[in-house]
């Protein structure tokens, strides 16, 4: 696959994210998710309605911020942080997808909670420069 590819996946991706977490415009955010997207996450329910479902029990103040995002092919995986969903800590998640035919067609995640500078061994912190207020 060509990097033009891998670029546009990974755009694709961003814009995904941002109109299903940030901006909560689920029409919109239909065109990006495959009607047959797989889900494997355990705290997602299956399928893209799944997903819009939980997203819609969240507050209004969940916020995705991206990090590292990087792509292989078909396959793109961001590094980014969860915020403003009403729990202590924010997530921070590995989301892995699959794009298949323009569109969001698998989806895999590895979450933590983000841990505070005190609660850090390594005394860095798990998404981009600081840790959290």
């Amino acid at each position: 696959m060509s990097s033009t590819a891998e670029a546009a996946n990974k755009a694709l991706v961003l814009e995904a994210f941002d109109t299903l977490f940030n901006q909560r415009d689920y029409a919109a955010a239909e065109r990006f998710w495959s009607p047959d997207y797989i889900q494997h996450s355990a705290h997602i329910a299956p399928g893209r309605d799944g997903l819009f479902h939980l997203i819609r029990t969240l507050p209004p103040t969940l916020r995705h911020e991206p990090g590292v995002i990087v792509a292989d092919g078909d396959y793109v995986i961001v590094h980014g942080r969860f915020s403003g969903h009403g729990r202590a800590a924010a997530w921070i998640a590995a989301d892995i997808l699959r794009i298949a035919d323009g569109v969001l067609a698998e989806h895999w995640d590895v979450l933590q909670d983000e841990a505070s500078e005190a609660e850090s061994q390594s005394g860095l912190p798990m998404f981009g420069n600081s840790f959290p207020r």
